[in-house]
């Protein structure tokens, strides 16, 4: 038989294969086994595999990410002595570290102060809250598109350099999904997160959609597809001149190693954790305001346990969707009653948790939204988007606790001292994973941008 003829004959044994399969990946969030979305993650320049560094204990970033702008007054840089209309209605209360206090509706955090520390003096100048994602994220300001990458996220930078260092987990994943900001921008779908899709804070078992195959399909017989498909990709590569196509296949045989393999199948096994270790981080419910235009806070505490997980399997950068702290109205309601209480249970079971597993040297935890809010209460009890200064909790990785690193002004509407910007705070992540951000990447125009447009590792953490 000629081998043209083999082709075609390959080709349509393949489709007809694949036809029932690929539907049931796509609909539980995954292409067909042709085509990986995971496939496209671990396309990663061949030059960038060369590491001398061990894939044992890597050093981690996860990224509690507090969408909608926390209010830095009624978390982590109270004014009691300002006037009532600034200050709010919550009261300070001292923490494990003498002379610093936070919010009284954070008892847990304040107990392991000595363990994590605060930037008071962060600010950027958007007010939108997609514009303020991509600055944070990103380390630049917002194209057209605020809710469009034009500059990829600081996990899409990870991805990128460090991928290979690991080849059997991405380096990169999101809990649930994608938010604005995080997405590769020019360096390309070898740069997405692995997204998980299902939520861990809903009820019941946590079952991951990308390791699921379609209903009625073992991984027995997934693997035997496998193989066809090892088998279609030679008949491929034997039309092939160019060699391109067998270095996509080794990039996907990289993923379907990813899916099928015990590593990652593993690491996003939450329900493997110990039902104490699961109640201590917390379940609750999702909360709703009182009011429409008040913020909302889903179950979200599992997440946060999946990110530790996922870190000490040695995924390099989690980012936990934390949503949603938009509290233009009812701001010291849905603080009290949904925000603050299970933030500070998931975050302190969290630095806890990492500690005592030996793990909090060497990841690093960053708390912040993209900006703060409002000194001023507005008429519908609420605060409003503020970037002109706001507040992260910042841990591991080398960071000394108990520390406060700069100060907002009397009302907590300015930086008074020691100003610190995203980009600071980018860089400073950056230093931890040992991210070059001296490099640039061509964009779609092929002009070179750096990693990073500025900023300096905020070394006061530190010494």
């Amino acid at each position: 038989m000629k081998k043209s003829s083999r082709v075609q004959i390959g080709c349509e044994e393949f489709r007809r294969t694949l036809a029932v399969s690929r539907r049931g990946f796509v609909k539980a969030g995954v292409l067909g086994m042709a085509g990986l979305s995971l496939a496209e993650l671990l396309r990663i320049e061949a030059a960038a595999a060369v590491s001398g560094k061990s894939p044992s204990r890597q050093k981690s970033v996860i990224i509690l990410w507090m969408r909608g702008g926390p209010s830095q007054i009624d978390t982590w840089d109270m004014k009691p002595n300002a006037p009532s209309e600034y200050r709010g209605e919550f009261k300070p209360v001292s923490t494990k570290v003498p002379g610093i206090q936070i919010c009284e509706h954070l008892p847990m955090s304040a107990k392991i102060m000595d363990k994590w520390s605060i930037i008071r003096s962060l600010h950027h100048t958007d007010a939108g809250h997609s514009a303020g994602d991509q600055i944070c994220f990103t380390g630049y300001p917002p194209g057209q598109n605020v809710d469009q990458n034009y500059y990829p996220s600081i996990g899409s930078i990870v991805a990128k350099q460090l991928q290979h260092e690991n080849p059997k987990l991405p380096a990169y994943v999101m809990i649930p999904k994608m938010v604005p900001g995080t997405g590769p921008a020019y360096l390309g779908q070898q740069a997405i997160p692995f997204e998980t899709f299902v939520d861990p804070a809903q009820p019941g078992p946590f079952s991951l959609p990308n390791f699921e195959p379609p209903t009625g399909v073992s991984l027995d017989r997934l693997d035997d597809r496998q193989k066809l498909l090892s088998g279609f990709d030679k008949l491929r590569r034997d039309v092939d001149q160019s060699g391109q196509l067998e270095s996509m296949d080794r990039f996907q045989h990289q993923a379907w190693d990813i899916v099928s393999g015990k590593a990652a199948r593993a690491a996003f096994d939450l329900d493997a954790e110990p039902q104490t270790v699961r109640e201590r981080y917390g379940f609750g419910t999702p909360f709703s305001s009182r009011t429409a235009t008040g913020g909302g806070a889903p179950a979200w505490s599992q997440r946060v346990l999946l990110a530790r997980r996922l870190v000490e399997a040695g995924v390099r950068l989690v980012t936990v969707d934390l949503r949603w702290w938009d509290t233009h109205s009812d701001n010291f309601y849905s603080l009290k009653e949904g925000f603050l209480p299970r933030f500070d249970r998931a975050y302190s079971a969290l630095i806890e948790d990492l500690d005592q597993r030996g793990l909090l040297e060497t990841t690093m935890v960053v708390a912040w939204g993209e900006f703060g809010r409002s000194p001023r209460i507005s008429n519908d009890g609420g605060r409003d988007h503020w970037p002109g200064v706001f507040s992260a909790a910042v841990a591991g990785g080398g960071i000394q606790g108990g520390r406060v690193v700069g100060e907002s002004d009397d009302k907590g509407g300015l930086p008074k001292d020691n100003a610190k910007s995203p980009q600071d705070v980018l860089a400073t992540m950056y230093r931890h994973l040992s991210v070059d951000t001296s490099v640039s990447y061509l964009d779609r125009q092929g002009r070179p941008i750096p990693v990073l447009p500025h900023g300096e590792p905020v070394q006061e953490l530190f010494s």
